[in-house]
């Protein structure tokens, strides 16, 4: 299938961020009460918005989730991606070559809030591609699993979204492209913060690669 547009996901797609994000939230979770390890952290919350699992985190901490703490678990893990974030290996080349081929028609949808999103972009030098085309969950009335984020995506570029290739990580990402009626291409470099390949081909995936270096040649 030849696609009109490629949408790609942020965290664990384009950055190497969930290592540091989830360090901060176990920390910020364990002063509330919640104790655990950072693998325990990334198999909980991996793939999804952490307001919108107040509910689970009220239930282990018999606390109220507050606007606060939410502010301040931005602005601590906001520092931690400005010391640490990376780039995920062969992405930046990949993103260039991609934009290139399809004229520009690429979109980054995540679930993140848009000044996280943002920050790393910036950061690891993938803004020049993704200027303009950056869609949050957080400003759709529904955030991943949902399909809002990529028809958004789609319909700002003028792609029908059944001819777009989405590229995610993990299996709330998956469902979220294949909702939206996508092509979804997983990307499993088998490290943590990542979902298995089988795990994202049970979700929908259409195909799993574990190099980001490939993704040009196989969306070709």
């Amino acid at each position: 299938m030849k696609f009109d547009a490629v949408l790609f996901d942020c965290d664990g797609v384009l950055v190497d961020s969930e290592l540091i994000t989830n360090g901060v939230l176990r920390d910020m979770l364990e002063e509330l009460g919640w104790a655990m390890t950072r693998e325990e952290c990334m198999r909980v919350f991996v793939g999804k918005a952490v307001k919108d699992e107040a509910a689970l985190i009220e239930q282990r901490t018999g606390q109220p989730l507050t606007d606060a703490w939410l502010t301040q678990f931005r602005e601590r893990r906001n520092a931690g991606l400005m010391r640490e974030l990376v780039a995920i290996e062969g992405a930046v080349s990949a993103v260039a070559r991609i934009h290139d081929t399809f004229g520009g028609r690429i979109a980054c949808a995540s679930g993140a809030d848009r000044i996280k999103v943002e920050l790393q972009l910036h950061k690891c030098g993938l803004m020049p591609y993704f200027e303009g085309r950056i869609f949050s969950g957080h400003e759709m009335p529904q955030s991943k699993p949902a399909p809002d984020v990529y028809l958004a995506a789609a319909k700002a570029l003028g792609a029908d979204a059944m001819r777009c290739a989405v590229v995610e990580d993990t299996v709330t990402g998956v469902k979220a492209g294949v909702a939206a009626g996508a092509t979804v291409f997983g990307y499993s470099p088998g490290a943590a913060g990542h979902d298995a390949p089988q795990a994202l081909r049970a979700a929908g995936a259409t195909l799993v690669f574990a190099r980001m270096q490939d993704l040009p040649l196989l969306l070709a």
